[in-house]
C-alpha cells in the first residue's frame, strides 16, 4: 500500500494572538495531528518541557543545525532569540501521509512557503488590538520592555494577513482549534 504525502499547515499570527494556546487544544483534542515541536535559543518559560514544548538549545546548537540545513526555516525573534523548525521530523510526518502542522512566526512562515509552496497557510488573528494587548499583559511573562517590542512587532505580524491563505479569528479556543482542523480536512468533535 503507497502512502499519499499529507499536506503541510503552517499557523501563524502575532505575538499573543494564542498560537500556542490553540496549538495545545490541537495536541489535547486532535491526537492524531502531529505538531511539530520547534528548537529555540529562548529558556524555557514556566512548565514548559524540553522536546515537549520546545527543543532548548543553545545558540552554539541551534547555529550548527542551522549551518547543516537541517531546519526547515529559521529566524530570530522580537531581535533576540532565535526559532527554528526541524527538517527531518516534518519530512517524515508528510511522507507517511499524517496531518502536520507547524506553529510558527511570520518570518517562518515565509521561509516555509519559499520550500514548501503547497502548504495550507493560517492565520490566526486576535478578536481586536485591544485584546491583543491584553493577552500579553495577562500572560505576565515579558517585563515592560518586551511587551512593548513585542507590541510593536505585532502591528508589523498584522500587517502581514493578506500573504496567508485563510485567517482564524482566535475569539474562543475550542472554536479556532476546531476551524482550523477542519481545514486541515480531518472531522471535528
Amino acid at each position: 500500500m503507497t502512502t499519499t504525502p499529507a499536506r503541510l499547515t503552517v499557523l501563524a499570527g502575532p505575538t499573543a494572538v494564542g498560537k500556542g494556546t490553540v496549538s495545545a487544544d490541537v495536541r489535547l483534542r486532535y491526537p492524531e495531528v502531529w505538531l511539530s515541536v520547534s528548537a529555540t535559543t529562548r529558556s524555557p518559560r514556566p512548565g514548559e518541557v524540553d522536546g515537549v514544548h520546545y527543543h532548548f538549545l543553545s545558540t552554539g546548537e541551534f547555529e550548527a543545525m542551522a549551518a547543516r540545513g537541517d531546519l526547515l526555516e529559521w529566524a530570530v525573534v522580537h531581535g533576540r532569540n532565535r526559532y527554528g523548525t526541524p527538517r527531518r521530523p516534518v519530512e517524515e510526518r508528510l511522507a507517511a501521509g499524517e496531518p502536520a502542522l507547524l506553529e510558527i512566526d511570520l518570518q517562518g512562515a515565509r521561509q516555509v512557503r519559499e520550500t514548501m509552496p503547497d502548504a495550507l497557510f493560517v492565520f490566526l488573528a486576535p478578536p481586536s488590538w485591544e485584546e491583543l494587548e491584553r493577552r500579553l499583559v495577562g500572560r505576565g511573562t515579558e517585563g515592560p520592555e518586551e511587551r512593548a517590542r513585542r507590541l510593536e512587532t505585532a502591528k508589523v505580524e498584522l500587517a502581514a494577513e493578506p500573504e496567508f491563505d485563510v485567517t482564524i479569528v482566535n475569539d474562543e479556543v475550542h472554536r479556532a482549534t476546531d476551524e482550523l482542523v477542519a481545514l486541515m480536512g480531518l472531522r471535528t468533535r
